[in-house]
């Protein structure tokens, strides 16, 4: 059939096709139809026979049958391939668009079999357009990434993954994260997007930290934070100290306003601020309001934001409180605690400096400063060292800064200054205050006038070498120069003589005249002495025994020397319109021949000089080998203190201490006058007789008898005071040598545990030799002694150089001033003044002060003028058996005294 035709490539022909074919075919035709047709002939042979125009015809007919099919072919050729052209832009279109987006993208038809992959999915999963093959499939793709290590899982769990989930988030090796989302399509197949979601996922999670880190930010911040709508003044946020404060959770918090949740007079106080916040028309307002809380008013300090739209319009308010109740108590605690430490400040007897190290300003003066800088501190704060003192100081000022921020430690100087009461000598400590970086901030600066301080120690310095009646050098100064003309003679043939003077009839003047004519007496015949011997060095060695030492030929220049001196000391002396005579013996040693150490020269010239007393009095003696017997003497008196302490040859005398102001009242010694007795020991010899403590105390020290003697000293003088009805106190002297042997602390214990004495009636008195020896070890046994209960009394106070340092470092009971001063109370000024000193040092670190040694009405009624609290001397009891003060112990008078003798230890 017609309708039946193909074209060439088999596309059906369209029915106008076929038409125009068949027209063509009745046209080509009719002129043959039209001939009659012959009998006998055939169709072929007719056309053969035919007229040859048919023929044309035909042919003619043909060809345009021909050319008309060409032309429909060529036609639906081009049609055909116009549509293929499109459809192939088309789908380069869309392949150039799929491959342009940043989503991996997969398609699949209902057979599973891959019909399109983009290149952003390669790129994904480090694929190449090589790797896939024609008719490959999704489960071809999914494998290939597996064997890569690029699918995140098993292939089982990606599959189960991928059959539960539509959209799903896979980890690769590499770190990076792929959503994957699946859509399937309605006449089935796959659509499959594949997106690189790292940095979405890790922006997810930065943001999900700092939204938490902020939540606990302004949980964590100690003032409440609360945020509210200012339409409805209903609470949008709260922290968690917001929550404590109100005592309720977020969620009661959230939504409700300040009534509902505060008490009415709380509520209007912060109604109120944000009122007050609004109306003032900034963002930032500050205010303190007080509110309810636990029925207590409470001050909260707060700060508040107001939030406005571009208008201008308020949208909500942001409120910052704290309840500073207890801030403002103890700020009002620290200002008056500034206060009164301003008032300590002021009233410290220092002055006191604190500068600024950045700009050298002065902030802190107190009241005492103002004599340093000569002017008020009101205008000295906040200026310079340069405005104050000019620029020369100030450059010293730094450099002794720079020395203090250097150092790092105290750093201490003595400077004159010149003040509105003349120049003055200060002490000056500077200290650098640093800052937690280690950076100096002040520079602490103290300034002491120790003019008066510096001139009693000097005083008592010199007082340690020098004679507190004659101002002449005393022994130990007379040793130190005998051991500077040793160590300039030594190795040389120099000589030189050592004088050793004894005054003659000094005891009978004193009894006579009185101690105060004898000590004029002394005095000149010091200036006398001095006159003579300018040449040499002069020293007081003890009562009336003075030293000289004089250089040049021995032994010719010695003795026209001691001539001399006998012509001048026999002259007449004229005290108070009375004329006396003295006598003078002088013994004499030479260097190198009579020794070669000072102790050595002093001893034989002491010798002489014995030698010469005993012989004939007023002579001038020389040392000769033969008085070595007296070191034989003193051998034999060492061996014999030895039997006394063993054959109870020794007893204890005691002298009584009194309340100076009483006695000086009464003029007698009542029981109520007395405090304490000292206890001394006496030595009654068979054979010599009664022998002076200055003579075996020295010896019993020299020798080492003195630790037992110490021993029985101590231990008789508490039986006896435990004894005693009155309460009284009893003191012991206790050598050095006692600190340096043996235990001290645990011998007192067990003597005070023997006896049952109370440790608070036992005063242990010391020399400042205790300490010079070993100073940290004597301190120590000192405080073990103290921690027993017992006093520590400073013997022979200001007799040597170093007694205010001891005073510093230990906390003494109290203090004895050495009798040397008391003597010489009413002859000399210097003397006077130091004890006046001593007492008022004494009082003013709150120690017992005793004066030991009075023995006239002038020096008890000095020492009651100056208020010092004991006295001890003959004028106030000589020492004694103790039943010679019954009395005073409370003790009937016919009761012996219980002292036991001394026995060997």
């Amino acid at each position: 059939m017609i309708t039946g035709i193909r074209l060439a490539g088999g596309k059906p022909c369209s029915p106008a096709l076929v038409g125009l074919l068949a027209a063509a075919c009745l046209l080509s035709v009719e002129p043959a139809m039209a001939q009659p047709a012959r009998a006998g002939f055939f169709a072929e042979s007719s056309l053969v026979a035919a007229d040859p125009r048919m023929i044309w015809q035909i042919m003619l007919g043909g060809f345009v049958i021909f050319s008309l099919l060409t032309a429909i072919i060529v036609w639906v050729m081009t049609a055909l391939r116009k549509v293929r052209m499109s459809h192939k832009r088309r789908m380069a279109f869309i392949d150039s668009s799929l491959n342009r987006i940043n989503q991996g993208i997969v398609m699949q038809n209902a057979i599973g079999r891959v019909v399109f992959c983009n290149d952003r999915y390669l790129e994904i999963y480090g694929l190449k357009r090589e790797d896939l093959f024609a008719g490959i499939t999704n489960d071809d793709l999914i494998e290939m990434r597996y064997r890569r290590g690029l699918l995140g899982s098993s292939l089982e769990d990606y599959k189960a993954t991928v059959k539960a989930n539509a959209t799903f988030v896979i980890e690769l090796p590499n770190g990076r994260s792929i959503a994957i989302h699946h859509s399937r399509l309605p006449a089935g197949g796959l659509v499959s997007l594949h997106e690189d979601c790292t940095e979405q996922r890790a922006l997810s999670r930065e943001l999900a930290t700092n939204r938490n880190f902020l939540e606990s930010v302004v949980d964590n911040i100690p003032v409440c934070i609360a945020a509210k709508n200012i339409d409805d003044g209903r609470y949008t946020l709260a922290n968690r100290a917001f929550e404590e404060f109100s005592g309720l959770s977020r969620d009661q918090i959230i939504g409700r306003r300040a009534d509902e949740i505060f008490s009415a007079v709380s509520a209007a106080s912060i109604e109120e601020a944000d009122r007050a916040a609004i109306e003032s028309g900034s963002i930032h307002y500050s205010s303190e309001f007080v509110v309810e809380r636990a029925s207590k008013p409470r001050v909260l300090a707060s700060n508040r934001v107001v939030a406005r739209d571009e208008k201008g319009n308020p949208q909500f308010l942001i409120a910052m409180f704290e309840d500073i109740t207890e801030r403002r108590e103890m700020s009002n605690e620290l200002e008056d605690a500034r206060k009164f430490l301003e008032r300590i400040v002021d009233n410290i007897p220092v002055a006191l400096m604190v500068r600024r190290v950045s700009d050298g300003q002065f902030q802190i003066l107190n009241r005492s400063a103002e004599t340093i800088i000569n002017r008020s501190r009101e205008e000295a704060l906040g200026k310079t060292a340069d405005m104050l003192f000019g620029a020369e100081a100030a450059r010293a000022a730094k450099l002794r800064d720079q020395e203090a921020i250097r150092k790092k430690t105290m750093v201490a100087e003595e400077q004159p200054i010149h003040t509105s009461e003349g120049l003055r000598l200060f002490a000056t400590r500077r200290v650098a205050v640093f800052d937690d970086a280690g950076a100096p901030q002040y520079i602490i600066q103290t300034h002491e006038d120790v003019t008066q301080r510096r001139q009693i120690e000097s005083r008592m310095a010199h007082m340690a070498y020098h004679d507190g009646l004659t101002d002449l050098p005393n022994r130990a100064a007379f040793l130190q120069s005998l051991s500077q003309m040793i160590d300039a003679c030594e190795g040389t043939e120099e000589e030189f003589a050592v004088l050793s003077i004894d005054l003659d009839r000094l005891k009978e003047v004193n009894d006579v005249f009185g101690h105060a004519v004898g000590d004029e007496i002394l005095i000149e015949v010091a200036r006398r002495i001095q006159k003579v011997g300018s040449g040499g060095a002069v020293a007081r060695l003890a009562g009336d025994e003075f030293g000289l030492i004089i250089d040049g030929k021995q032994p010719e220049s010695a003795r026209q020397l001691a001539e001399r001196l006998r012509e001048v000391v026999c002259d007449e002396f004229d005290v108070n319109g009375k004329s006396i005579r003295l006598g003078l013996t002088v013994g004499i040693s030479i260097y190198p021949h009579n020794g070669a150490t000072p102790a050595a020269l002093l001893a034989n010239a002491d010798a002489a000089l014995f030698r010469a007393k005993s012989k004939l009095r007023g002579s001038i003696l020389f040392f000769e080998a033969e008085m070595d017997q007296q070191t034989r003497d003193r051998r034999a008196l060492h061996q014999d203190l030895g039997n006394a302490i063993r054959n109870g040859e020794l007893s204890l005398h005691y002298q009584p201490l009194a309340i100076t102001r009483h006695v000086c009242e009464t003029g007698d010694l009542e029981p109520k006058d007395a405090v304490a007795f000292e206890a001394l020991a006496r030595w009654f010899h068979p054979a010599r007789g009664f022998i002076p403590p200055g003579d075996f105390i020295p010896l019993a020290e020299e020798s080492g008898l003195i630790v037992e003697l110490g021993e029985w000293i101590l231990r008789e003088a508490c039986r006896e005071a435990a004894s005693w009805p009155r309460p009284l106190r009893v003191a012991v002297n206790l050598s050095p040598a006692q600190f340096a042997h043996g235990d001290l602390v645990g011998l007192v214990h067990s003597i005070l545990l023997e006896t049952g004495l109370s440790p608070g009636r036992l005063e242990l008195e010391i020399t400042e030799g205790v300490l010079i020896e070993d100073f940290d070890r004597g301190l120590s046994l000192l405080r073990r002694l103290k921690a027993l209960g017992v006093m520590i009394v400073m013997d022979d106070f200001g007799s040597g150089y170093s007694s205010l340092t001891y005073l510093q470092a230990f906390p003494f009971d109290k203090i004895k001033i050495d009798r040397a001063f008391i003597t010489n109370l009413g002859h000399n000024p210097q003397s006077a003044a130091i004890v006046r000193a001593m007492i008022g040092l004494c009082h003013g670190l709150n120690i017992t002060i005793v004066a030991e040694g009075v023995e006239t009405m002038d020096q008890l009624e000095f020492l009651a003028v100056e208020e010092c609290d004991r006295v001890q001397g003959y004028l106030i009891g000589k020492p004694a058996r103790i039943g010679q003060y019954a009395h005073l112990v409370g003790r009937p008078a016919e009761i012996a005294d219980h002292q036991q003798p001394l026995r060997a230890s």
